[in-house]
C-alpha cells in the first residue's frame, strides 16, 4: 500500500519525488513542523511557508520488526522515528545499515535518501550519515 497524496500533502510527495525533503514552516511564529497540513499546529496561523530541509536527523526512537509482512520481504527492519534537524520528528525506516540495536544507535546522525516506489511514489528513508 503506498500513500495517496492529497492537495495538502501534494508539495511533500512531489519533493519526494524530486529527491527533496519539504517541510512546512508558520511565517508567524517560524515553527517548522511535519506532517503536512495547511495551518500552523502551533499557533493555529494559516501563514505557511513550503521550503528544502536539510534531510539531516538523529535517530530518536525505533523497534525492529521480527516479522515482516511479505511484501516486505523476510529480514527484520527497523521502523523509526527520526528527529529532522529543523525539529519536527518523521516516522520512516533506517537503511544501509545492520537492523540490530548495536548497529542503530540512538542519536546517530542520520541523512535522506529516497526510494522509488511508483510513478508518483517516492518515501523518505534515513541511512546513517557518512
Amino acid at each position: 500500500m503506498l500513500p495517496e497524496p492529497t492537495p495538502e500533502t501534494r508539495h511533500f510527495w512531489d519533493g519526494c519525488q524530486a529527491g527533496e525533503l519539504r517541510l512546512q514552516r508558520c511565517t508567524d511564529c517560524q515553527e517548522s513542523y511535519f506532517p503536512p497540513r495547511p495551518f500552523c499546529p502551533k499557533c493555529g496561523s494559516r501563514k505557511v511557508e513550503v521550503y528544502k530541509a536539510s534531510g539531516e536527523a538523529v535517530l530518536w526512537s525505533y523497534v525492529i520488526n521480527q516479522r515482516p509482512r511479505p511484501d516486505m520481504g523476510t529480514e527484520p527492519y527497523a521502523i523509526a522515528v527520526v528527529k529532522l534537524a529543523e525539529g519536527p520528528t518523521m516516522m520512516t525506516n533506517i537503511v544501509d545499515c545492520p537492523q540490530t540495536p548495536e548497529a542503530l544507535q540512538l542519536d546517530m546522525p542520520l541523512k535522506v535518501s529516497f526510494s522509488k516506489q511508483s510513478d508518483t511514489i517516492s518515501l523518505p528513508l534515513f541511512a546513517p550519515a557518512k
